[in-house]
């Protein structure tokens, strides 16, 4: 753990409700945020006054099998710092046990609990493009099929099994699971069997943690963005943030996508409010139900409803122009 990036915490324990920063004193563990949804997630929840732990298998010494080295999350943790909140690098690999626990632990001792626990554990998309998509199941390389279901299924459950002990110490515990698309949206079936088990699955982790939260106060949830624009999808397509619709002419979807911010305002926003359990626990909703909900807007001052665009020109037919939901 030589490669940590450890900012003292200054507020430990004492959340206040300051309308610029509700969620000082709030202790936040973002699993998987080196980048896309997961950093933005980290950054805003810091914006709002938490000390965030951020973990990732990308760091300034070592890259993970997504073969990025463009963004660490020592590098999250320092904007989570620059947002003003406390950024804490912890380099895990959350199929690894021992160092979840050893993750764990350091947080209860720094800390004494947890508050929100985000599982945005993720870094398949480099098996998709390569083996999965418009493929049958029994067509998929069977190695890369288990590694989706490890990645997007079983880092998921060993992070809450070893997290919730901790989690159900905070006298409201926030366990937020990130998925591609909603209970609503995933009853179409998503191209490939594992690609649909593994992000189907933590929809159903929300609810079954919805139930067992609810004696604790507690609000489980899962959120998907919709088209998102991270990182790994600008560069698939050759753009960047600043001239990203000029990916639209090779897909037309595109311009409905929106930047990770989108996501993680309505978190942000999810985190702060005092009904959320009753709002949100055991079910799953969208970066656009949450912008709608909070009344919060990406960068770009628009509130993309991917989902419900999708639904209705890709599959429904209808000839409408992404700006009319945007």
């Amino acid at each position: 753990m030589n490669e940590e990036t450890h900012v003292p915490n200054t507020a430990r324990n004492t959340p206040h409700t300051h309308p610029d920063a509700p969620l000082t004193g709030r202790i936040a563990l973002v699993a998987g945020a080196t980048r896309g949804a997961g950093r933005a997630l980290a950054v805003e929840l810091g914006r709002s006054g938490a000390t965030v732990y951020v973990t990732g298998r990308t760091t300034r010494a070592r890259v993970s099998e997504v073969g990025r080295s463009t963004e660490t999350i020592e590098e999250t943790a320092e904007l989570v710092t620059a947002a003003g909140g406390t950024g804490i690098a912890v380099p895990t690999d959350h199929l690894d046990e021992e160092r979840v626990r050893a993750l764990v632990d350091r947080i209860d001792r720094e800390q004494g609990r947890l508050d929100i626990l985000v599982n945005d554990l993720w870094g398949g998309d480099h098996l998709l493009i390569r083996s999965v998509f418009g493929k049958k199941s029994w067509e998929t390389p069977l190695a890369d099929g288990l590694r989706i279901l490890e990645l997007g299924v079983r880092s998921h459950m060993i992070t809450a099994a070893l997290a919730l002990p901790l989690l159900i110490r905070s006298d409201a515990p926030l366990h937020v699971e990130v998925t591609d698309g909603t209970a609503a949206s995933n009853r179409r079936y998503r191209e490939n069997l594992y690609y649909d088990l593994a992000k189907n699955a933590p929809i159903r982790i929300a609810y079954g943690l919805g139930e067992e939260l609810a004696e604790y106060g507690g609000t489980a949830v899962a959120v998907s963005p919709g088209f998102l624009r991270s990182e790994q999808m600008l560069t698939h397509f050759g753009v960047t943030e600043e001239n990203w619709r000029d990916a639209i002419a090779q897909e037309p979807t595109f311009a409905i996508a929106e930047s990770p911010l989108f996501l993680a305002r309505g978190v942000a926003a999810l985190a702060a409010d005092p009904d959320r359990a009753a709002r949100w626990n055991g079910k799953s909703t969208s970066s656009g139900e949450l912008g709608r909900v909070y009344d919060v807007r990406d960068a770009d001052g628009s509130r993309p409803d991917a989902w419900a665009f999708i639904e209705d020109t890709v599959y429904g037919g209808k000839e409408a122009p992404a700006e009319d939901y945007r």
